[in-house]
């Protein structure tokens, strides 16, 4: 019977970086991602350890077959799509050059998925907070802060600080590795 663990981690958006170097830890430990299901739970299963390469692509859709087959023309394995995020993982010993330990042969294409980042998961993220969170935070002056409104008002002021704390993380983030690329 194959030896499976199932961990949990947190990562933003703008960690996808850190994502993969722990997936390629993990394996190089001897643990091989098999899936993530729910937010933050991956699961893999008990292998030989070796060193393989991790990589992230942001797509709004699941993969199409075109598109996970011009992956794997390059060596890359497709092992699925969660929450906009396609995984692929490759062995570092196919990989001939360092433009083949990772997905994306140019700098523009890298832009281009931190922008799309950006558009579909941190403006909608932004607008949630400017329609919702901000106008009720404005209304916590009217409650009169019975025990179940103080509670609701904790429990408010934390999701608001998270929130704050995602945007600004993740905003800073993005825009930095833009940068940095830019250059």
């Amino acid at each position: 019977m194959t030896k499976t663990k199932t961990q949990m981690k947190i990562f933003t958006i703008a960690d996808y970086k850190e994502e993969e170097k722990w997936l390629e830890n993990q394996h190089a430990s001897g643990w091989k991602l098999i899936k993530i299901t729910l937010p933050f739970f991956y699961s893999f299963e008990k292998v030989e350890p070796e060193k393989v390469i991790y990589q992230l692509d942001f797509k709004e859709k699941e993969a199409t077959d075109d598109y996970i087959k011009m992956y794997e023309d390059y060596g890359w394995q497709h092992l699925g799509y969660y929450l906009g995020w396609n995984y692929f993982r490759k062995k570092e010993s196919e990989a001939t050059s360092e433009s083949d330990k990772e997905i994306f042969s140019d700098t523009e294409s890298k832009i281009e998925m931190i922008e799309q980042v950006f558009k579909r998961r941190m403006l909608p993220v932004l607008t949630i907070f400017l329609a919702v969170m901000i106008p009720n935070f404005r209304g916590l002056d009217k409650l009169d802060f019975s025990p179940s409104e103080i509670v609701f008002t904790i429990i408010y002021l934390i999701l608001f600080a998270l929130y704050i704390w995602a945007i600004i993380h993740c905003g800073i983030k993005l825009t930095k590795m833009k940068k940095e690329l830019e250059k």
